[in-house]
């Protein structure tokens, strides 16, 4: 008799979100194993963010299944236990670190912060798990003094991830977390958050509009366009060789040396 395989870290089954008589997201299905790592790329007003947000606990969907670990979320009004659990699980990284750290709150505080709610830390046990943290994103005791104004944005980056990875979560949803950054400041991030994967065992959900990047984080990805997955796949068959002609579109608007659009822009009218 051998043992059951572990629940996902997430599945989600028939995810769907209104706003009025606009459908955001329409039969979303996705599963992300333990350990793994899924890309959900599409353009501004594909539906993608807003399917972050409903899995990161941030949106009520209108339909469908959220699991985490097989269990579902906390809906709105539950205690604070349970919001706090949940928040333990799964936490989110977004496209403006500075928008997410308090700015009168220097960077060690904001962290000791988070690990006194979710571990009970203190002194200098407490003290040493701040360092080590900032220590594993490439941050040291100078920053850890900052002021978020006062560091550049790949390090406020840095701030974020460290904050999120603190309480141990099964998963990390990322969204665009690498978008506002310079190139090499992306390589740098994109790099680090490849170290953070093979030191832990925290899920990627990295949410994306852009193919590029995919091939350097992600093993699996979906591609959403008007609010429904259009293609599915591991990351190598998907960009080598593409079914639909919605990423075909996506891979052939992705930079390379001597690259010359071949077909008009995408069009992104529609809401996020």
């Amino acid at each position: 008799m051998t043992d059951a395989a572990p629940a996902p870290a997430l599945k989600v089954t028939g995810l769907r979100k209104t706003f009025g008589t606009f459908t955001a997201v329409d039969g979303v299905d996705l599963t992300l194993l333990a350990g793994g790592s899924l890309a959900v790329v599409g353009e501004s007003g594909s539906g993608k963010t807003t399917t972050a947000r409903m899995i990161a606990g941030l949106e009520q969907p209108s339909a469908g299944v959220v699991l985490m670990g097989g269990e579902t979320p906390p809906v709105r009004g539950r205690r604070a236990a349970a919001r706090r659990r949940f928040a333990g699980a799964v936490q989110m990284v977004f496209q403006d670190p500075y928008a997410s750290l308090d700015p009168s709150q220097r960077v060690g505080d904001g962290l000791a912060e988070v690990l006194r709610l979710h571990t009970g830390l203190r002194g200098q046990e407490l003290r040493d798990r701040v360092a080590a943290e900032l220590d594993r994103v490439g941050l040291d005791e100078r920053q850890s003094a900052a002021l978020p104004r006062s560091l550049s944005g790949g390090q406020r980056q840095r701030v974020a991830i460290a904050r999120a990875l603190a309480v141990r979560p099964r998963m990390l949803v990322l969204d665009e977390a690498v978008a506002a950054l310079d190139v090499s400041v992306q390589a740098q991030i994109i790099a680090l958050l490849r170290e953070i994967r093979q030191q832990t065992s925290v899920a990627y959900l990295f949410i994306t509009h852009d193919l590029g990047i995919v091939r350097h984080v992600c093993d699996d990805v979906v591609v959403m366009r008007h609010g429904r997955i259009v293609e599915r796949g591991g990351v190598a068959d998907v960009l080598t060789a593409p079914s639909h002609p919605y990423t075909r579109q996506l891979l052939d608007s992705v930079p390379r040396p001597g690259w010359k659009p071949s077909r008009r822009p995408l069009t992104t009218g529609e809401s996020r």
